[in-house]
């Protein structure tokens, strides 16, 4: 340490910390902190850095007592209250955020970032037009910050208006590209609103540019298919693998597009940006394709009602807006517990007020966790996303009560290939034989109690063909 004291530059080891932090290395940034600290006066900048550097060690509370002792020192500074706005906004403390951000502004009327960080804190608040304001504000100060006009977009859909929040967005854009986030967040949600020859020729307009990465050409692939056009969406998936080849939301996609040998399962990653994209339209959406398997599988809860007596606990796989409990909320069931790996799906499902519990979780690393006893365990379109069924059906049975059923649905294979009783088709989902059902359920110790064909719902006025499974603990064999 008194060879520091002897030869550092107090701030020229304050930039060291900064850029050390910036680069990830929070292990080499924390002596060199502690010596500044020994060096210079205690200043709202330090005291910065020491709460990024706690955040980047993944101490959030160590976090937030820095910021809070600098902010009781230096109240008025404008910084630390839109640093702290910012952590506590990544931590979920929204209302903390929004207050240290209406400080910020009243601090400083004309800065744009803390308007921008008010509104996104109003935003998760579930305040979609005071945000919109604070957001057009932000906008209207600096209309080439990308960032700024898509949390603009997004108020405003939230707030019941997607038309402008599309104008909006393609407002940055140019025929010389512009920016590429922006871009592909343009066509994600034409492609969230079934908008897709407009989302292909978005993308198009950006490889014309040359403002591409492998997020656009995945998009660009996923909207082609959507129409049909699936040579085409195998060239944009095969320009997607080039740019992203260890993206694993690009992967699936390719691999449905038949360019790489199947996954044997979609990718956590893949599912949780679809829907969490998807979240906000799912209901409308999937009642437009006719989807049957709610009320499917309500006629099999009351068929449990009619042999048990009493069902519960219930637990719900892939619980996505809570489709499931709606159809069985009137039932003498529960409690309900619902698992989704996507946050925003998870938020429509808790609004409905259907739920004791929702988690938030692969349902794989959840049921790994799980120590509960299941009388009832349902997942509705749920097991589409995996191909191999073996880790997921082994997973399940230890938590299913001696006399509880699983229900679920799959989508039919119609055809078998060599070895393999699944495909992963070109929407991403995956399909089953009856055979490989059969195989698979006995493999994992489970008896089939039942097993119809049952359409899953509508596509392009065709009905998608598919099974509803209700199958129970294998009696032990003594």
């Amino acid at each position: 340490m008194d060879m520091v004291h002897a030869t550092a530059d107090p701030l020229a080891l304050v930039r060291r910390v900064g850029a050390l932090i910036d680069a990830g290395r929070c292990g080499a940034a924390g002596p060199l902190l502690a010596a500044a600290r020994q060096l210079i006066e205690p200043s709202p900048e330090l005291s910065l850095l020491a709460a990024r550097l706690a955040e980047g060690l993944g101490e959030h509370a160590l976090a937030r007592a820095e910021f809070d002792a600098a902010i009781e020192v230096s109240p008025d500074h404008g910084d630390l209250r839109k640093q702290r706005a910012s952590f506590c906004q990544r931590t979920g403390d929204y209302e903390r955020a929004a207050r240290d951000a209406a400080e910020a502004v009243i601090l400083d009327p004309a800065d744009p970032d803390a308007k921008a960080m008010l509104g996104s804190a109003l935003l998760n608040l579930g305040h979609p037009a005071e945000a919109r304001t604070c957001l057009s504000e932000a906008c209207s100060a600096e209309p080439r910050n990308p960032a700024f006009r898509e949390a603009l977009a997004v108020a405003t859909e939230t707030d019941g208006d997607p038309e402008a929040a599309f104008a909006i967005l393609r407002a940055g854009l140019s025929p010389m590209g512009g920016p590429l986030n922006l871009r592909n967040a343009a066509i994600l949600f034409c492609i969230r609103h079934r908008d897709f020859p407009t989302a292909v020729s978005l993308a198009e307009d950006g490889r014309i540019a040359g403002t591409v990465d492998a997020c656009l050409f995945g998009l660009k692939g996923h909207a082609q298919s959507s129409l049909g056009l699936h040579a085409e969406a195998a060239d944009s998936y095969a320009e997607a693998l080039k740019l992203g080849p260890d993206d694993p939301y690009v992967r699936h996609l390719v691999a449905s597009s038949g360019l790489l040998p199947g996954a044997k399962r979609a990718p956590p990653d893949y599912l949780r940006a679809v829907f969490d994209g998807y979240a906000d339209r799912f209901d409308d959406h999937l009642i437009g394709l006719g989807y049957q398997i709610p009320g499917a599988i309500r006629r099999v809860v009351l068929e449990y009602l009619d042999a048990m007596g009493q069902c519960g606990p219930v637990l719900d796989l892939g619980c996505g807006t809570g489709l499931i409990g709606v159809a069985i909320a009137d039932l003498p069931i529960g409690p309900l517990t619902g698992v989704d790996i996507s946050g925003r799906m998870l938020a429509e499902a808790e609004a409905k007020s259907l739920y004791a519990t929702l988690e938030e979780a692969d349902v794989l690393d959840w049921l790994a966790e799980d120590t509960g006893t299941w009388n009832l365990i349902l997942a509705g379109d749920m097991l589409c996303y995996f191909g191999a069924l073996d880790p997921l059906l082994r997973a399940i049975h230890p938590r299913l009560a001696p006399n509880g059923w699983f229900v679920f649905s799959v989508e039919e294979r119609l055809t078998e290939a060599e070895g393999q009783g699944w495909a992963l088709h070109r929407q991403g989902r995956y399909a089953h034989t009856q055979a490989y059902l059969e195989d698979s359920l006995r493999a994992a110790g489970f008896t089939l109690r039942d097993m119809r064909r049952q359409t899953i719902r509508y596509e392009g006025g065709a009905p998608v063909p598919g099974f509803l499974l209700v199958v129970e603990p294998a009696p032990a064999v003594h």
